[in-house]
């Protein structure tokens, strides 16, 4: 059962402060998850970590299972001797408030390559060895991964779908020559993985001793153009030439007359069935030494999906096919009955989604900024609520609070106003009080509203392919009054 009512901000680490153009893993999440506990907050809630690709999206990865390099400290090739200090300087930059991805990717990796020579020619032989363990433990997608980013870069970042045949099909022959051919580079790619986890969980040991959880994110669907989908294409359906022969999307709706198609394959369900989910217990099991709590984007794909033929231009010619939801919960549930999982269930609900959530007592998700139209029961109002859900003033994909407000006609306007009871000042606190004081076991408030900032400060805009993921706060804009008004709400509303 869900009982103990708690809130926290939704940031990602790119967003943090820094001097070296991304936030990352380094001084300044340390800081963050200070200012958390200071604000009696209990919940960091990140977006997927995984590597990205073309377009910056955490939701387009590399990998199911990779972190991010580019979230790693540098700071920390200094601290262990393998560069001089004066060398970070290349990638040392103003924030400007936003992430300029081109010319971080560019300078860390310099500094990444020379680091990784040296760790070759003079680290301890206790680095090597705790370096030798971390390739062993994950070695089942650490290998794969670490090859397909190697022969990526050999061949200039091309989709693997687009490599010569006998590696796209990986052949044993050609396995083994790029294997020889790129074995430095696969070693480099196995380094910074170690390099990234071992920051990582020190970070999330640091939140745990703050009785702060960390909330990550499962896209429920894979890029195509991934280590994963290359390494085992048995897990999609894929045809004899290793293509999709369906896609995964959402039909026509109210925001989109031709539905939206998003390109990634979908799953062959019967191959995760006939194999006891052991792909997917794999991923759970390794996000959930990542994060205490994992949200599973797009949740209403376990009961039923969307599936659109390859080639088509818009989603409308798909069609909903049935998911193991039920056999695929009870494959991943740890033997102790316990799944700490968050369920996206926002769109187009249907009520097997309702029965599957409820099944395995797995909290959904409300948006406050959906309360507000010219629907009176409308299923986003506070007063409508449940306990067994998260309730969010808005995600990366909404709109600020403030941006939502200014956006408003005058009528919904005016409803929230009579909703909230209050004058038109501090709209963002207003639905912050809403969010903390709701029955919902979760709050969750993205760290855009807590400052009140506008569209500019948006994260995402669904259905655009660039511009996006962007968003980062300056070193002095958390300020402790936001940390004060914060706990009043967390202490008000017993969370």
């Amino acid at each position: 059962m869900i009982v103990e009512r708690i809130g926290g901000i939704l940031l990602h680490p790119t967003s943090l402060p820094g001097d070296y153009g991304i936030g990352n893993f380094g001084h300044e999440a340390y800081k963050f998850l200070d200012f958390l506990h200071q604000a009696g907050q209990k919940i960091w809630q990140i977006l997927p970590l995984g590597p990205t690709g073309p377009g910056d999206s955490p939701y387009q990865s590399f990998s199911a299972f990779a972190l991010n390099p580019l979230l790693i400290d540098i700071n920390h090739f200094v601290n262990k001797g393998l560069i001089q200090p004066d060398e970070l300087a290349e990638a040392r930059v103003e924030n400007t408030g936003e992430v300029d991805y081109a010319f971080v990717s560019n300078s860390k990796t310099r500094i990444f390559r020379k680091s990784y020579q040296s760790f070759i020619n003079s680290a301890p032989d206790h680095d090597k060895i705790a370096f030798n363990s971390f390739c062993k433990r994950h070695k089942l997608w650490l290998d794969d991964y670490a090859l397909f980013m190697a022969i990526k870069e050999y061949f200039e970042g091309i989709a693997w779908y687009q490599w010569p045949l006998p590696i796209r099909k990986r052949n044993p022959e050609a396995m083994q020559n790029f294997r020889k051919m790129l074995a430095w580079e696969t070693g480099y790619h196995r380094f910074l993985q170690f390099v990234a986890n071992c920051q990582w969980t020190y970070l999330k040991a640091y939140a745990n001793d703050k009785n702060i959880r960390i909330v990550g994110d499962i896209p429920l669907y894979i890029s195509f153009d991934s280590s994963d989908a290359w390494s085992k294409p048995e897990i999609f359906q894929l045809d004899r030439k290793l293509k999709p022969i369906l896609l995964a999307g959402v039909p026509p709706d109210f925001f989109s007359e031709g539905g939206q198609l998003w390109g990634n394959p979908v799953y062959d369900w019967d191959y995760h069935q006939r194999s006891g989910f052991r792909w997917w217990k794999h991923r759970m099991e390794y996000n959930l030494e990542l994060a205490d709590i994992v949200r599973i984007d797009h949740f209403r794909g376990l009961a039923a999906y969307w599936a659109v033929p390859a080639g088509a231009e818009n989603a409308i010619d798909g069609e909903w096919l049935n998911a193991p939801g039920e056999a695929f919960f009870k494959a991943i549930t740890p033997k102790n009955g316990s799944l700490p999982v968050i369920a996206e269930d926002l769109g187009f609900i249907t009520p097997d989604v309702d029965e599957l959530r409820l099944k395995f007592n797995l909290p959904g998700m409300k948006i406050l900024q959906f309360g507000f139209d010219k629907a009176e029961a409308n299923p986003f109002l506070p007063h409508l609520y449940t306990p067994d859900y998260a309730v969010y003033t808005g995600t990366h994909d909404n709109d600020t609070v403030m941006g939502w407000y200014d956006n408003l006609d005058d009528e919904d306007r005016q409803k929230f106003h009579d909703y909230a009871g209050s004058d038109k000042t501090d709209v963002n606190w207003q639905l912050i009080r809403m969010a903390f004081a709701s029955v919902a076991t979760y709050a969750v408030v993205p760290l855009q509203d807590v400052f009140g900032l506008g569209s500019e400060a948006r994260m995402n805009i669904p259905g655009t392919p660039s511009g996006n993921w962007k968003w980062r706060f300056k070193s002095g804009e958390l300020l402790p009054e936001h940390a004060e008004r914060l706990l009043l709400f967390t202490k008000l509303y017993n969370r």
